[in-house]
């Protein structure tokens, strides 16, 4: 998916009388395979929303998938959850998944390998 500078909101580009040096940017997908009562989902999907609201991360978009509405999902991830992917050129790449014990700036270490 592209997102258009043009359409963001309050977006003035630096340089008005010339082309936008930034014509497009590119948003990534975060999915978040998940469970509910699953206390290893909860607390990952905690430090995400912290990650997402860094701007280094801002691009980022996050959902959150509950495997128990799918039986495809539920099959292929039902004793694996947590499980994080990214949705990148269309292509689905699960990242490791990080200890709990993870802090924040770790997560966005991880993250960074894989976007």
């Amino acid at each position: 998916m592209f997102l258009s500078i043009s359409s963001i909101p309050n977006y003035q580009c630096p340089m008005p009388d010339a082309p936008c040096p930034i014509p497009q940017l590119k948003i990534m997908k975060l999915i978040l395979y998940s469970k509910p009562e699953c206390h290893l989902c909860e607390g990952l999907l905690e430090k995400l929303e912290t990650v997402l609201q860094t701007p280094d991360f801002a691009s980022l978009d996050l959902e959150v998938r509950d495997i128990t509405t799918r039986e495809d999902w539920f099959a292929a991830y039902q004793y694996e959850v947590p499980v994080l992917c990214v949705l990148k050129d269309d292509n689905l790449l699960s990242i490791p998944r990080p200890s709990p014990r993870a802090s924040v700036t770790q997560l966005e270490k991880t993250l960074r390998k894989y976007i």
